[in-house]
């Protein structure tokens, strides 16, 4: 295994090397706890399912820090398509490429040498120091982190600050982060009509030409303005599925959409006003819903701030705050009362072939959260 001579990218090429594809976590957090508990950690294994579960402490006394964040990776695809294997880390040009270096093992790497380093500067900080690391937040995400604060929330233990991981930069390690995120609100219609014969169309009810108006007026409803902090809801279609041949009229029409909401909304609010057009148009229909998540907005305050003078201490960048982007683990930290923002790596890559992260971004990620820790701890 390729050495260098930063802790960051050595530590971030071993957790690389490991094949962690959701949910296995390959002994990662393994490796994570060996070198937490030198520095006073008590690590919890939590094990949900097929996931596995970290939540690591040092100290007792509030506020708790906690950095959250995956072990899991997404599949690679066809490993041909790669440059170099995906799980066999390399740096080139000052790159380092692998399967998960920019989402997210770049940014667990970069977690623990700046809590060595901080705890080593700061034997008696005060509060607390806390990872929060699962296998299957890429997945289902239904026995990771939600699993977790559940199990934190029934013991009362709460988290004050909470720094995701995620990769939330765009051109320079620091110039966004994400203090907020959209929610996801996912619907399943079943259209039924009557299957026939195509040549004889007044025996049969065809479900995509009744569904047709109504998905037009979905995909054209106004649904809000937005705010200061998001942008407006948005309406997609993703799968329309029906028929069964070239000479029949089909029996039922399968459509999946998404909303990715913003505060201006509820989850309920978009159910009845898609339920109210829909039965405008006189459709026979089923209709689920599966909420992945509920926006969530950290507004200017303590982790913000020390967020924001961490990037400019250590980079000298200005940073915008955003809510752009999909859905993150901290939909279920959130609303548990914690203050979440988003900061990693440059996305740029995260999910491609070939994913990778600027080798030298990592040491400066590992300098801004060792800062974040100094300003909120010290």
């Amino acid at each position: 295994m390729q050495t260098t001579d930063s802790p960051t990218l050595d530590l971030a090429i071993d957790l690389i090397s490991r094949r962690s594809v959701t949910p296995d976590d390959a002994g990662c957090q393994e490796l994570m706890m060996s070198r937490l508990a030198p520095l006073g950690f008590a690590g919890d294994h939590l094990r949900f399912g097929d996931t596995d579960n970290l939540w690591a402490r040092k100290g007792s006394e509030d506020p708790v820090l906690a950095f959250a964040g995956h072990t899991d990776v997404v599949p690679t695809g066809p490993e041909k398509n790669w440059a170099h294997p995906p799980f066999d880390p390399v740096i080139k040009n000052g790159y380092l490429y692998g399967r998960g270096a920019a989402d997210m093992k770049g940014s667990l790497a970069a977690f623990i040498t700046a809590c060595e380093r901080f705890v080593a500067k700061y034997p008696d900080h005060r509060g607390s120091i806390a990872l929060l690391i699962t296998s299957d937040e890429e997945g289902p995400a239904q026995h990771g982190t939600v699993k977790v604060v559940e199990t934190l929330e029934a013991r009362n233990e709460k988290i004050d600050w909470c720094l995701i991981g995620e990769p939330s930069s765009t051109n320079a390690v620091g110039d966004v982060i994400k203090n907020g995120r959209r929610g996801s609100l996912h619907g399943y219609l079943t259209v039924h009509g009557v299957q026939g014969h195509v040549a004889y169309p007044h025996m049969a009810e065809n479900p995509v030409h009744s569904v047709a108006p109504a998905l037009d007026a979905l995909a054209n409803e106004f649904w809000d303005n937005g705010n200061d902090f998001f942008p407006p809801t948005t309406f997609q279609i993703t799968k329309v599925e029906a028929g069964t041949g070239s000479n029949i009229i089909p029996g039922e029409c399968l459509v999946h959409f998404n909303f990715r909401y913003c505060t201006e909304n509820t989850a309920e609010s978009l159910e009845e006003r898609v339920v109210a057009i829909l039965d405008r148009h006189n459709l026979k229909y089923d209709l689920q819903w599966h909420l992945s998540g509920r926006p969530f907005l950290t507004d200017k305050g303590a982790l913000v701030s020390a967020s924001q003078d961490a990037i400019r201490s250590v980079t000298g960048r200005e940073t915008e705050l955003s809510t752009s982007g999909g859905t993150s683990d901290g939909r279920f930290i959130a609303p548990t009362g914690a203050q979440v923002v988003e900061l990693g790596p440059i996305n740029a890559t995260i999910h491609k072939v070939d994913e990778c992260v600027k080798a030298e971004d990592l040491d400066t990620l590992s300098e801004i959260y060792e800062q974040i820790l100094i300003e909120l701890l010290a």
